[in-house]
């Protein structure tokens, strides 16, 4: 019901700054909660960033005061705006986003994910 287009990846050197963007398509019900995961090789996806539909945000330790996630509710769209990157961030970054439905619950969407490398 919901596609979610990733883009901002790349390579960047370490201390530099990217930024992601995902728009969601349009929808009957409207998307409560946007986030952004991570995926490094051989590890386990983890939660970079979330945020709801009003503005509360939540961030791992990881990446927090170097990341700010934010959306914009009219082009149904959250951005990851990522500085200060380290080797470590280094993963594929997937976009999320959650649709309650009343009277079926919560569905769950993926992006396709988009590289983020950092590396001198």
């Amino acid at each position: 019901q919901v596609q979610l287009v990733e883009s901002g990846g790349g390579l960047v050197q370490p201390g530099g700054s990217l930024r992601l963007s995902c728009a969601a398509s349009r929808s009957t019900f409207s998307i409560n909660v946007m986030g952004w995961y991570r995926q490094a090789p051989g590890k386990q996806r983890e939660l970079a960033a979330v945020i709801t539909s009003g503005g509360n945000t939540n961030y791992a330790n990881s990446v927090q005061g170097r990341f700010t996630i934010s959306r914009d509710n009219a082009k149904n769209t959250v951005y990851l705006q990522m500085n200060s990157l380290k080797p470590e961030d280094t993963a594929v970054y997937y976009c999320n986003a959650n649709q309650y439905v009343p009277g079926v619950g919560t569905r769950t969407y993926w992006g396709q994910g988009t590289q983020v490398t950092v590396s001198s």
